[in-house]
């Protein structure tokens, strides 16, 4: 027979919610360092990182825009 442990449940509380902002830890570093790399791309670039129609000088939007996740 194997031993099991077993958590009270203000353990096991415990323990989800710092699973929870561990997650949040990773998505949050994750974004940050995509948005590094952006501005890096962007600063290597020059003026085409700014994506500047050349016909009619104005700034174009993305076409797809990614919500934030909570």
């Amino acid at each position: 027979m194997t031993n099991r442990i077993s958590y009270t449940p203000q353990d096991f509380q415990k323990m989800c919610k710092q699973a929870e902002r561990d997650q949040e830890t990773k998505k949050l570093v994750f974004l940050m360092e995509r948005v590094k790399r952006q501005i890096a791309e962007r600063s290597h670039s020059g003026l085409a990182g700014r994506a500047v129609n050349s016909d009619s000088g104005s700034v174009r939007l993305p076409i797809r825009s990614v919500p934030l996740e909570r």
